[in-house]
C-alpha cells in the first residue's frame, strides 16, 4: 500500500494552527492533533478538488469535499509539491492546482458561496475565505449583514466578528439583497435554532458542572439545556468525548460530555458537562420516527420505543446522535475492588477515575489528563501524615495538579497501574518501586496507655521520698556524668539506697539510668566513627593514600583547536535569538533553555554534519603539526608532568621539620601534665642503672615546676643537656 506520512503539519480549526500528524494513504487521509488527541478522517472518494498555495509563511495543501467542507494543512516544504501532486493524481484521480491569492489589500470585491465556505474576491483572485461552520450567529441589518464566530481558546488571535456592507442594486429586483446573503451563510453556518421537532426529551435531570436541574431537548444537529436560570445549546459537532463513570457509592452514575468549544455562564467556561443518575431511576420515550427512518439515518441503533435505566437511555442517544463511543473504566481495580480512588484537587473532594488512556477527576473542577500528555506523575506524602498520600502530575506544558488525601492502601494499585501505562512515574519516599513510601501504623489508644502508665510510676516513685532527702550534691554529681561520660563518685562512703528507692524498684531504676548511658556512648561513638570515616575518605584515596590531582596538560604552541560538537555549533549560532527571546536570563537559565530546545529539535542533521566537517579538520591539522615537531612536543610534556607528579608524591611522604618538633614536645610533655612524681621518688632512683637515668630526666622536669628548689633546678639542668628528648624540648619552647 502507497503511502505518505508527515509528523510535523498543522491543520487549520477554528482559526488556530494545530500541529500534528498527517498520514495519506490510498483510501483516505488521517490527521491526528497532538495536544488534543482528536482524528480528522477525509476519505478518498469525498475529495472534489484540492490546490497547493501559500499559508502563513510557508507552504499548504487545500482540500475542498463533495459535502461543501474544507480541510487546510500548512507545513510543507516547496520541494514537496511534486510529490503531492503526483500523489494525488494516483490514488485519488485529482489534479493539485496552484492557487494565487490577491494581496492588493482592498476591502471591496465579491462574495462567492460555494459549499460551506464564503470566498471573498478581489480582482478574480481569493483575498480570504471563511468556512460557514465557523459563524455563531448572521445578523442582518439596512445594508449590512454581522457574522459573529464561535469562540477558540487555542488561538492566539481570535476572530470574533466580520461586518460585510451589501449597496442596494437596482439588479436585484424584488430579492433583497441583504436577507440572500443571510439566507446563503444560515444554510451551512452552525447557528443553533429550535427549528424542528426534538428527537428525545428528559426532564429535571440532576447536573453537578454547571450547577443545576435542566431539561436536556435533543434536536438532529444540537441539544439543548433548559434551566430554570440558564439555556444552553450545544452542537453535536461540538462534542469531543463521551465517559460514564460510576459513583464509589455504587448508587448513582457520572455522565460526562466533553465539549469544545465551552459553554459559558458568565466569565465561567465549562469543558466538561458533569450529569449525575440514581441508578434506580427509569424513563419511557418515544422517538418522533417511524423504523425506515430510524434505519435511514441512525442506522438501526435506535428504537422508536425506548425504556430502561435513564443514564442508559440519555447515554445511548447522545452517543448515536454525535457518533462518539462512550469511555469507562476497565482494567483499574482498587483496593477495595473500586474502578474509582477518593481524593481532592485543592479545596475540594471528589473521585479520580484511572481510564485506559488518561485519567479524570469528577467534579469540581473536572479535569482529563491523557498519558501522553503527561511528562511525570509523582507520589508524594501528604503533609505530615501516614495515612494518606499524594499524586502530583505534571504535563509536558509544565502544568502542576495535585491529587490529596488518598488512602494509603491505593497506594500499590496505582503505582502499579500507572507503570503499566509506560507513565513516568516518581516516589518522594526512601526506596523507589510500589514500597517507596513507607506508612507506619500508630495505635494511638495503645500509647496513651503506655503515657499514663509511665505517669503513675513517676508519681509513685516521687511520692516515696521526703522533702528531706533531697540532696542538690547528688543531682549536679549525675548531671556531671553526662558530661564528663564517666561514672561519678561520692565523697560519702555510706551511700543510701533511699536515693533511688528500695528492693526491686531500685533495682529497676539503676538498670534504666545504666541502659540509657550505654545507648548514649554508643551513639556517640558511633557519630564520632562515621564523622571520622568521611573525613578520611575525602582525605585518601581508596588505597589509604593521599589523593593527588592529576595536572592537567597545558596546550603546547602550535597545537590545533580540537573540534566542536554538534551541540556547540547549534548553541553559538542560536545563542543570540535565545537572548533575545528570553531577556534578563541567567547564563545558567539561558543553558537550560538551550538544552531543552536542543533535546526537542527534530532535524539535527545540519549541525552533525557541520561537526564531522570540523572533527575531520581538527585530525588534518593535528597529523600536520606532530608531523612538523608536535609529536616530540607531546611526549616531553607528559614527561615533565610524570616527573612533576613522583616529586610531588615524594615531597609529601616526608614529614616536616615542624612536623617532628611538635611530635617531641607533645610526648615530653605528655607525662608531665598527666602524672606528678615526688622528690622522693627521684632521689630514690638515682641509685638506678641506665634505664633509670630517663625516669630521673623526666621527674626534675616535672620537679622543676613542682617544688623549684635551687638543687632541683641545677639537677634539672644538668638532666635536659644529657637527654635528647629534653634539648629538642626547650628548643621547641
Amino acid at each position: 500500500m502507497d503511502f505518505l506520512e508527515y509528523p510535523d503539519v498543522s491543520s487549520e480549526i477554528r482559526g488556530a494552527m494545530v500541529d500534528g500528524k498527517l498520514k495519506m494513504t490510498d483510501s483516505k487521509l488521517v490527521f491526528k492533533g497532538g495536544k488534543s488527541g482528536s482524528k480528522n478522517e477525509v476519505d478518498a472518494n469525498q475529495m472534489e478538488m484540492v490546490s497547493w498555495q501559500r499559508m502563513a509563511g510557508t507552504w499548504g495543501i487545500r482540500i475542498f469535499t463533495k459535502d461543501g467542507s474544507l480541510q487546510r494543512f500548512a507545513g510543507f516544504k516547496d520541494a514537496e509539491r511534486e510529490r503531492l501532486a503526483k500523489f494525488f493524481k494516483q490514488n485519488y484521480s485529482l489534479d493539485m492546482l496552484d492557487r494565487e491569492l490577491s494581496v492588493k489589500g482592498w476591502n471591496y470585491g465579491t462574495a462567492n458561496f460555494k459549499g460551506g465556505v464564503l470566498g471573498f474576491e478581489v480582482g478574480n483572485k481569493e483575498a480570504f475565505e471563511i468556512p460557514l461552520s465557523y459563524v455563531n450567529q448572521c445578523l442582518p441589518g439596512k445594508n449590512e449583514v454581522t457574522l459573529e464566530f464561535h469562540n477558540n481558546d487555542d488561538a492566539a488571535v481570535m476572530l470574533s466578528e466580520m461586518r460585510f456592507h451589501i449597496p442596494q442594486s437596482n439588479l436585484a429586483g424584488a430579492d433583497d439583497p441583504v436577507e440572500a446573503f443571510k439566507e446563503q451563510v444560515m444554510k451551512k453556518a452552525s447557528v443553533v435554532t429550535t427549528a424542528g421537532d426534538a428527537i428525545a426529551i428528559f426532564s429535571e435531570i440532576h447536573c453537578l458542572s454547571p450547577r443545576g436541574r435542566y431539561d436536556i431537548k435533543v434536536f438532529p444537529t444540537f441539544f439543548h439545556l433548559h434551566g430554570k436560570t440558564f439555556d444552553y445549546k450545544i452542537s453535536l459537532s461540538n462534542v469531543i468525548r463521551l465517559f460514564m463513570l460510576p459513583h464509589k457509592d455504587q448508587r448513582q452514575m457520572h455522565f460526562v460530555v466533553n465539549v469544545d468549544p465551552p459553554i459559558k455562564q458568565g466569565q465561567t467556561r465549562y469543558h466538561y458537562l458533569v450529569f449525575n443518575f440514581k441508578l434506580d431511576d427509569e424513563v419511557e420515550i418515544e422517538l418522533p420516527f417511524t423504523e425506515e427512518e430510524l434505519q435511514e439515518k441512525y442506522d438501526g441503533k435506535l428504537e422508536k420505543e425506548m425504556s430502561g435505566e435513564t443514564y442508559k437511555v440519555v447515554s445511548k442517544v447522545l452517543k448515536v446522535v454525535t457518533g462518539k463511543k462512550i469511555t469507562e473504566p476497565k482494567d483499574f481495580s482498587s483496593h477495595y475492588r473500586q474502578p474509582v480512588v477518593t481524593c481532592s484537587h485543592k479545596a475540594a473532594s471528589g473521585f479520580l477515575y484511572p481510564l485506559e488512556r488518561g485519567l479524570i477527576f469528577v467534579y469540581k473542577p473536572p479535569i482529563f489528563l491523557r498519558y501522553d500528555e503527561l511528562r511525570s506523575v509523582s507520589f508524594e506524602r501528604s503533609g505530615g501524615s501516614t495515612r494518606s498520600f499524594d499524586i502530583n502530575a505534571v504535563t509536558r506544558n509544565d502544568i502542576s495538579y495535585t491529587f490529596s488525601s488518598i488512602e494509603k492502601d491505593e497506594y500499590t494499585k496505582l503505582y502499579e497501574y500507572l507503570k503499566s501505562k509506560k507513565v513516568s512515574v516518581r516516589t518522594a519516599g526512601k526506596g523507589s518501586g510500589a514500597k517507596g513510601l513507607s506508612f507506619v501504623d500508630v495505635d494511638h489508644h495503645l500509647e496513651k496507655v503506655k503515657k499514663d502508665a509511665l505517669s503513675d510510676m513517676e508519681d509513685s516513685g516521687s511520692m516515696s521520698s521526703d522533702d528531706s532527702e533531697f540532696n542538690p550534691d547528688a543531682l549536679e554529681a549525675l548531671s556531671a556524668k553526662e558530661e564528663y561520660d564517666s561514672e561519678p563518685t561520692t565523697t560519702s562512703s555510706d551511700e543510701s539506697e533511699d536515693d533511688f528507692g528500695s528492693g526491686s524498684d531500685a533495682e529497676r531504676k539503676r538498670e534504666e539510668k545504666r541502659s540509657a548511658k550505654k545507648e548514649r556512648r554508643i551513639q556517640r561513638a558511633a557519630a564520632a566513627a562515621e564523622k571520622g570515616e568521611k573525613s578520611e575518605k575525602k582525605k585518601k584515596g581508596p588505597k589509604g593514600e593521599k589523593r593527588e590531582r592529576r595536572k592537567k596538560l597545558v596546550k603546547l604552541p602550535g597545537q590545533p583547536k580540537r573540534a566542536t560538537s554538534s551541540y556547540m555549533i547549534w548553541m553559538n549560532a542560536t545563542r543570540e535569538s535565545i537572548n533575545k527571546d528570553n531577556p534578563g536570563a541567567t547564563i545558567g537559565e539561558i543553558a537550560k533553555k538551550a538544552g531543552e530546545l536542543w533535546k526537542t529539535l527534530g532535524d539535527k542533521s545540519e549541525w552533525e554534519a557541520k561537526a564531522a566537517e570540523d572533527k575531520k579538520r581538527y585530525e588534518t591539522e593535528m597529523e600536520k603539526w606532530k608531523a612538523e615537531g608536535g609529536l616530540e612536543q607531546l611526549k616531553a610534556a607528559k614527561k615533565e608532568a610524570k616527573k612533576e607528579a613522583r616529586l610531588a608524591k615524594a615531597g609529601g611522604s616526608k614529614s616536616s621539620p615542624k612536623k617532628k618538633a611538635g611530635k617531641a614536645k607533645a610526648s615530653a610533655s605528655g607525662p608531665a601534665s598527666t602524672s606528678f612524681k615526688s622528690k622522693e621518688f627521684i632521689e630514690d632512683s638515682d641509685s638506678g642503672s641506665g634505664g633509670g637515668e630517663k625516669d630521673k630526666s623526666k621527674s626534675d622536669v616535672s620537679v622543676k615546676s613542682e617544688a623549684g628548689s635551687d638543687d632541683d633546678v641545677g639537677s634539672g639542668d644538668k638532666s635536659m643537656k644529657s637527654s635528647p628528648a629534653a634539648s629538642s624540648m626547650s628548643e621547641s619552647d
